[in-house]
């Protein structure tokens, strides 16, 4: 079998792109994922202790939303997930085994309730989420459990109106292992990382929120994770073991940016800083064992200096 960090730096070489290097800003966490740069401030989940957490200028963490009191009310593990901030101000987050959105309604890390249930729409575990303005949130989900090493199924996105309603997209079919998932700078298109489908997918987005042409953008040497947009059309895709994180455009692979898996498995990615150009990246050691994952904390988190801007872009 081939391996794959083999396989991206063949892509990288083969379309002549430059290659950045990345440095360490902060260290301690267990698998951190789904990046965010809100009100001039980085965020991310560390997924299994159940928190969000934001960083200082020095790389220090602190706990901004802490749901692992939840845990005494279920049996599935209390995972956060994808999240963004409604037009009110208001932080909402998946929590990806309970099926749930909760919604953080005060100062107090624990002040946590349930948003929407999605549990009628998801097959497995829920995943990566993005907020439009208008307060509408388009979430992706695994499909099948990986955890426990099924076989890949396709899903379907889901949409929590701003009304609370929830629904899947009518015009847009099941997707194979949704997982990162951005709307672009004039709000116009929908990006998804199909991770099974080893690509990048393109869903025109209406004035209203409506989701239609799911569409090949850019085919990814390894699986797609978490993503990021520039406001240039660039997607910027993590390939956890692929030792790169990548931008994809619809000519194909333009730039990358070395995280040797020494280093961590790269998760993802997100354009932050007071120009948004720097590249933020979460990276992590161990994914499926999750008590093993918060025990070690060996998650780091990466930056990058590039060229290209996140712009309005979202999340």
């Amino acid at each position: 079998m081939t391996n794959p960090v083999d396989t991206v730096a063949a892509a990288v070489s083969a379309a002549g792109a430059p290659t950045l290097g990345a440095r360490r800003v902060s260290a301690g966490y267990s698998w951190p994922e789904c990046p965010r740069w809100h009100a001039g401030t980085f965020w991310f989940s560390d997924m299994y202790t159940g928190t969000l957490k934001t960083l200082d200028a020095e790389g220090n963490a602190t706990v901004v939303v802490d749901a692992t009191g939840r845990a005494a009310g279920t049996e599935v593990p209390i995972t956060l997930g994808g999240f963004g901030w409604l037009p009110d101000g208001r932080l909402i987050v998946v929590s990806m085994h309970e099926k749930l959105v909760l919604v953080h309604n005060s100062g107090a890390p624990d002040d946590l309730s349930v948003y929407a249930d999605i549990s009628e729409y998801t097959l497995a575990a829920a995943n990566d989420m993005v907020v439009d303005a208008d307060g509408r949130a388009y979430i992706t989900q695994l499909g099948f459990d990986l955890f426990k090493g099924d076989e890949p199924v396709p899903s379907p996105l889901i949409v929590v109106e701003p009304d609370g309603a929830v629904s899947t997209p009518a015009k847009v079919g099941p997707l194979m292992c949704g997982n990162g998932i951005a709307i672009s700078d004039d709000g116009t298109r929908v990006y998804v990382a199909e991770v099974m489908a080893f690509k990048i997918t393109m869903i025109d987005r209406a004035a209203d929120g409506t989701l239609s042409n799911p569409r090949d953008f850019a085919t990814c040497p390894f699986m797609p994770d978490g993503i990021g947009l520039d406001a240039d059309g660039g997607v910027w895709a993590a390939m956890p073991g692929g030792g790169y994180v990548a931008r994809f455009t619809g000519q194909g692979l333009t730039h990358a940016v070395s995280l040797p898996l020494e280093d961590g498995i790269g998760s993802a990615c997100l354009l932050g800083g007071p120009d948004r150009k720097t590249l933020y990246i979460t990276a992590g050691f161990e994914v499926f064992d999750f008590a093993k994952s918060a025990r070690e904390a060996q998650g780091t988190i990466w930056v990058a200096d590039v060229e290209h801007s996140g712009g309005a872009t979202r999340p």
